[in-house]
């Protein structure tokens, strides 16, 4: 009985060693496939697992909102466990805060590590669709994203700012990326809102399939001229930008101007800071490899995160901010 004591306790000791010498378990929880969050979550996942945290792994979700809720919902202090996230602006604002309904009693406690990419709302059709404007959207058969999705989210305010009601579309879907594709490819929506990264792989793919049928894609402009984007920067100042999708992203006939928004990579308030530290310097130190698998990624430099720190609503992780003050970005 001796023997078989020392036993259980030598490998009690043995599990106890090897589970602090892997650290805690990150979850990265990112996007729908198709999407870039899912390929730069996967991505980060890779880097980590080479560097130290070999216990990491990237879900597919229905991102930002979703991915939020995971954040305040399924991180555990006491196990080791802890999600971080890819996740739009002002969705991340509006979860912290409280402001979306899903948060309002219990806003998550988050904290950023670095700056992505900045992500354009893309509201894709076709040329045969005659949606060539916002306020065409009217009556037509419309996708507004995944449920839980940050691009739901996105679409919601939007159409509201546009005085646009969902419930008065001829058809109403609530599509991912992909769905959305084929619903479009079949002619059983006219139209799909999308946020994401430059270039997105399935809309590529998208534009491929629709000159094959004999069409080509549309990608609806989103201006200040157009009813309720005004208001809507308004509603949501410091977290938008304006710029264009350039024709050469998906073979269109011109470049789109739209509304941008810089993605966060956000993690629990809670990360230890040495962990957090070292996530955002291995990231970093291999931001090559990641720019190489990920084009979106060119955007994931020192200089556009440390642009943002002390600037923004939801504070960065004190982690990140000792990176970045040795790399010479932050006083």
């Amino acid at each position: 009985m001796k023997k078989i004591g020392i036993l259980v306790l030598a490998l009690f000791l043995l599990t106890a060693a090897t589970s602090h010498a892997e650290g805690p378990k990150i979850v990265i929880a990112t996007g729908g496939i198709g999407g870039v969050y899912y390929y730069y979550g996967t991505q980060i996942s890779e880097i980590m697992g080479k560097n130290g945290y070999p216990s990491t792994i990237a879900i597919q979700t229905a991102a930002s909102v979703d991915n939020m809720m995971l954040i305040r919902d399924k991180t555990d202090i006491v196990k080791g466990t802890f999600f971080l996230a890819t996740v739009l602006p002002d969705t991340a604002y509006f979860t912290v805060t409280g402001k979306h309904e899903k948060f309002a009693e219990k806003p998550v406690k988050a904290n950023i590590l670095w700056m992505m990419y900045p992500n354009y709302l893309h509201i894709i059709t076709t040329d045969k669709s005659g949606i060539v404007k916002l306020a065409d959207l009217q009556g037509k058969k419309i996708s507004t994203g995944a449920p839980g999705s940050g691009t739901e989210f996105t679409a919601f305010n939007l159409l509201k700012s546009a005085n646009i009601d969902p419930a008065k579309f001829k058809k109403w879907e609530k599509l991912g990326a992909k769905e959305s594709d084929e619903a479009l490819t079949n002619g059983t929506i006219d139209a799909y809102f999308w946020s994401g990264g430059l270039p997105t792989g399935s809309i590529i793919e998208l534009s491929n399939t629709l000159t094959r049928k004999g069409m080509n894609l549309y990608i609806v402009p989103i201006s200040k001229r157009d009813e309720g984007v005004a208001a809507f920067e308004k509603e949501f100042a410091g977290l938008t930008d304006s710029l264009m999708i350039p024709k050469e992203a998906y073979g269109t006939a011109v470049d789109t101007p739209t509304l941008a928004f810089w993605n966060m990579f956000v993690c629990p308030e809670s990360l230890p800071e040495d962990v957090a530290y070292a996530i955002t310097k291995a990231v970093f130190d291999n931001a090559d490899t990641l720019r190489s698998a990920v084009k979106s990624a060119k955007d994931t430099t020192l200089e556009s995160t440390a642009k943002f720190i002390g600037k923004t609503a939801i504070p960065f992780h004190p982690g990140a901010i000792r990176f970045f003050k040795e790399k010479g970005f932050v006083k």
